[in-house]
């Protein structure tokens, strides 16, 4: 698993995340994470997540190039 961790005291709007959650949650799909579960630690809201060997989306935009056709596909799927 990976772990998520925001934190409750600089988050702007704790309603963000509710609604993370709420989204993890219900989405069930073979091309996404699953969400597992959702703690409260000290005043930290850790999101218990599937692991993914790729790192971030963050990180996979950064270094990957791809052509406009591909973008297509991908956004596509």
């Amino acid at each position: 698993v990976a772990i998520k961790k925001i934190s409750l005291v600089e988050e702007s709007s704790n309603e963000l995340c509710v609604n993370e959650i709420q989204v993890m949650r219900d989405s069930k799909n073979a091309n996404l994470v699953n969400y597992v579960d959702s703690y409260l630690v000290d005043e930290e809201l850790w999101l218990v997540m599937e692991y993914m060997d790729g790192g971030s989306l963050q990180d996979v935009i950064r270094e990957t190039h791809m052509a406009e056709g591909e973008i297509a596909a991908v956004c596509r799927e």
